[in-house]
Order: C-alpha cells, then sequence, then structure tokens
C-alpha cells in the first residue's frame, strides 16, 4: 500500500526538522514543497507532500500516517 501525507507548518527550523523526521521513518518527497503567505496569521508557511510504500499493511482510514 502507499500513503500519502502532506506536510505542513511555519518557514522556520521546525518545518525542515518535520520534513527531515518523516525521511529518517522511510517517507520520500513527492512533488515541490509550496510556500504561502497566510493572513490570518501574517506569516509565511510550508508544505512538502511525503509518500511511503507499506508492505504487508490494508489502508485503514483510522491509521496514524505518521506513526507508519
Amino acid at each position: 500500500m502507499k500513503l500519502y501525507r502532506f506536510l505542513s507548518g511555519p518557514d522556520d527550523a521546525s518545518f525542515c526538522h518535520k520534513v527531515s523526521l518523516a525521511l529518517s521513518k522511510g517517507w520520500e518527497l513527492h512533488g515541490s514543497p509550496t510556500y504561502a503567505f497566510d493572513a490570518e496569521t501574517k506569516t509565511m508557511r510550508c508544505g512538502q507532500a511525503v509518500t511511503k510504500t507499506v508492505d504487508g499493511k490494508a489502508y485503514d482510514p483510522a491509521m496514524k500516517l505518521g506513526e507508519q
């Protein structure tokens, strides 16, 4: 099964650490990162899609993707 997640966060080191942690757990970058201005908080936000292939499991909408 192939899993998909979209990681997002503020444009700071915490976002880079979030993506790095996902990569260290076997997730792979999918597509280009995004960068947008959040008018409500007046801050820049980053986003990155990641995917991961997990063998031997069936998809369940209740699964916590970050724990895979």
